[in-house]
């Protein structure tokens, strides 16, 4: 590939698909995740960082070797790493005296860093404690937030926002019910941030609708929050618009009622009554004695004159 005044050609057709995969799209492509670790981690962290990859699979990359950087001072190299993986999600792991167990939850937007958010880990239970059956790689998760500060306060409703970003998993048109088995729960309580993870078991009720349970998994996290590093408002804002092609069109003389039903308004030219067919009964019909003429009412019938 060649760059000319800012702008890249492609010299081969592998790299004119590669350029083309990167380019914009009106319907972008899942979010991908890399996880990686710092200079300094514990065996928690790193049994920590398996374990996230390990949900998120397949639309994540795992760095194996460390990465002596810290995000919150310099992000150059998260932007780089992003860029050559094309991913606008990110984990990083660290452990140091002073943070001990460290998580870094982020996300990009035009290869730079939009939200970062600092967690610590005070107790953790991994995938292989938790002796149980677990789902498919790949399953697509429920989220579910607990707690009045992921709709109140400002820094958890964006830590909300980025959570359901990272762990959402590929849009899809239609689930079936055998599908939904993997259910994340997010508990907010206390200014610390509870992370479990269940399986949802289908059992025999009875009827048409089975019974519920759940079964937790793993892994499972008490966070703590430390650091945050958030985007301007209008950063944020640019960062969500849609463009116009996906906007949807405006419908006229349709409305919604806050339960999700539709209401539509007709438009008709003005009827007139007396020229309405109705139903032909019996009942209905005029008598020949009561006929009146409409216009003469109020006067006397007219009686026929008779020669004699």
């Amino acid at each position: 590939m060649t760059q000319l005044g800012g702008i890249v050609k492609p010299k081969t057709k592998r790299s004119k698909r590669f350029l083309e995969s990167r380019a914009p799209k009106l319907i972008e492509d899942v979010k991908n995740t890399m996880i990686m670790k710092g200079g300094n981690t514990s065996q928690t962290i790193t049994t920590a960082l398996k374990n996230i990859y390990s949900l998120k699979k397949p639309n994540a990359v795992l760095y194996k070797k460390k990465n002596i950087t810290r995000p919150f001072e310099d992000s150059t190299s998260l932007e780089f790493f992003s860029k050559k993986s094309d991913c606008s999600l990110f984990l990083f792991g660290s452990h140091n005296k002073k943070r001990p167990n460290n998580f870094i939850f982020g996300r990009m937007f035009d290869f730079h860093v939009l939200d970062m958010f600092e967690l610590g880990i005070e107790k953790f239970i991994s995938l292989s404690e938790i002796k149980t059956s677990k789902f498919p790689e790949g399953t697509k998760p429920m989220l579910i937030f607990a707690g009045e500060v992921f709709d109140t306060e400002n820094e958890y409703k964006r830590l909300k926002s980025l959570l359901i970003d990272f762990f959402r998993g590929p849009t899809v048109s239609a689930v079936r019910l055998a599908g939904l088995e993997h259910i994340l729960h997010f508990t907010a309580l206390e200014g610390k941030i509870y992370m479990r993870s269940y399986r949802c078991l289908l059992k025999k009720s009875g009827c048409r609708t089975p019974r519920i349970e759940l079964e937790e998994v793993g892994p499972s996290f008490d966070f703590v929050m430390r650091r945050t590093h958030l985007a301007s408002d209008d950063l944020y804002k640019l960062a969500h618009r849609q463009p116009k092609a996906l906007k949807p069109k405006k419908k006229k003389n349709i409305s919604h009622d806050a339960f999700g039903s539709t209401f539509g308004r007709v438009h008709m030219q003005k009827q007139d009554l007396s020229k309405l067919q109705t139903r032909k009964m019996k009942g209905l019909r005029k008598r020949k004695g009561e006929v009146v003429d409409e216009g003469h009412e109020g006067q006397e019938p007219k009686v026929a004159k008779v020669e004699s």
